[in-house]
């Protein structure tokens, strides 16, 4: 018998002696009560405690009829988020005019506050945005430059923003320069360095991953930053993947512009992120969409984007608590070890690169790999039609492999399914 499943009939057992529906929907209360059982257990002895795993997988309704290792994209909300979002929905939906825009936006400061709690800064300082895209365009967008400015970047920044300082380049004359870095780089000197060489007189800004979207690659942003100032070169920091995946505070920063999605590990709503401004920064940033004084210096002049729902907003608050319930350290050496668990036992194996760096400063739960002569593209169909087991196809210039992220509510059988689905391919290739 699985882990698993004795785990699982275990806790069936226990549940049906004291009269419990086995899915209940106290899962913060239950995820409470696993963190006070567990003692002074440190998060790295926890990483690998089943019983005290169960309690978080459990507090998902997730369809394990599909094995779900894109949780980089976008991830389920635990059942107590869902259940916030639906209550707000169904409550604006009464009498919209009033319930939405006299009620229910005003509570929107609470999240604001519990997010620059969470962040380490001035609630001021933080707009309430759709996701880490609309963020990063509003700095984007928003830092004036004249034709023939730098904008400097990797080439494994996320597309989207690329896109992005690519339009500026047709509407404005702005240059935006990318360079490689290796998979994984040696250290986080080594990416710092690469900066240093690429920077020119010419450069005003630098589009900076915290992690990035393609291998998981951690980048030193604080040093980087000192580098930038250093030079008088604005940064923007692209940490879509970083909030609520392994701790940090914006003092471990020490940046100015900082977008990121709540919907990925946080496991908030979807359509949901947040920017971060400098109070210093506000005044000379231009929003996309144009308030009464697009010059105010209130960080809410970013939040000018016309009607949109409340629900996701207020959920957010929700998907903290959880998050709080089971622990910032917790959850990153559970992901590590997740991703340490498949990582591990195929990288050794014939044909296999690993292209995500295993130490703790330069990664956490992302992980991408490759098989020698197979196409990611055809292998993650292979797995999803095959074994159900979705994964992300990565193609890039400088290498090709697929990108495996489990969340905490993913399974050590899961895990185990989708090496055993690889180590197939690995020993005989794709089928025909």
């Amino acid at each position: 018998m699985n882990e698993s499943r004795r785990h699982f009939l275990q806790y069936a057992t226990a549940a049906t002696a004291f009269g419990y529906a086995v899915l209940r929907d106290d899962a913060i209360e239950r995820v409470r009560a696993a963190v006070d059982n567990a003692g002074d257990k440190s998060a790295d002895a926890l990483a690998a405690n089943e019983d005290f795993w169960f309690q978080v997988q459990e507090a998902y309704d997730v369809d394990r009829s599909l094995i779900n290792l894109n949780n980089g994209g976008v991830a389920p909300a635990p059942r107590t988020v869902l259940a916030a979002m639906q209550r707000h929905i169904a409550f604006t939906n009464h009498v919209p005019p009033r319930h939405l825009w006299t009620v229910l936006d005003p509570q929107v400061e609470t999240v604001r506050a519990s997010l620059a709690r969470h962040f380490g800064c001035d609630p001021e300082e933080i707009a309430i945005t759709r996701n880490a895209s609309e963020s990063l365009e509003i700095c984007l967008y928003g830092i004036d430059l004249k034709a023939g400015d730098e904008v400097l970047s990797t080439s494994h920044d996320y597309p989207r923003m690329l896109n992005s300082l690519k339009q500026r380049t047709q509407r404005d004359g702005i240059v935006l320069k990318t360079f490689d870095i290796p998979t994984p780089p040696t250290d986080e000197s080594e990416l710092v360095e690469l900066f240093r060489r690429n920077i020119t007189p010419k450069t005003r800004i630098i589009l900076l991953c915290h992690i990035t979207n393609l291998t998981g690659q951690i980048f030193p942003v604080k040093m980087i930053m000192g580098l930038a100032r250093a030079h008088g070169i604005e940064v923007v920091v692209d940490g879509a993947h970083a909030f609520a995946h392994f701790p940090y505070r914006h003092a471990d920063l020490d940046c100015d512009f900082y977008g990121t999605s709540l919907h990925k590990w946080l496991s908030a709503p979807i359509g949901t992120g947040f920017l971060y401004v400098r109070k210093s920064k506000i005044k000379d940033l231009w929003p996309l969409m144009a308030p009464p004084d697009p010059k105010a210096d209130d960080i809410r002049k970013f939040e000018e984007i016309g009607t949109h729902p409340t629900a996701p907003r207020l959920a957010i608050a929700e998907a903290l608590t959880f998050y709080e319930a089971i622990g910032p350290e917790r959850k990153a050496e559970r992901l590590r070890y997740l991703r340490n668990r498949w990582a591990k036992r195929l990288s050794g194996q014939k044909g296999v690169q690993l292209f995500t760096s295993l130490d703790s400063r330069q990664s956490c739960g992302i992980g991408t790999i490759g098989i020698e002569g197979i196409d990611p593209g055809k292998l993650s169909a292979h797995l999803f039609q095959k074994h159900r087991i979705i994964v992300t196809p990565i193609t890039h210039d400088t290498f090709r492999g697929i990108r495996v992220t489990p969340n905490t509510y993913s399974t050590l059988a899961e895990v185990d399914t989708f090496c055993e689905a690889m180590e197939k391919v690995i020993d005989k290739g794709l089928p025909d």
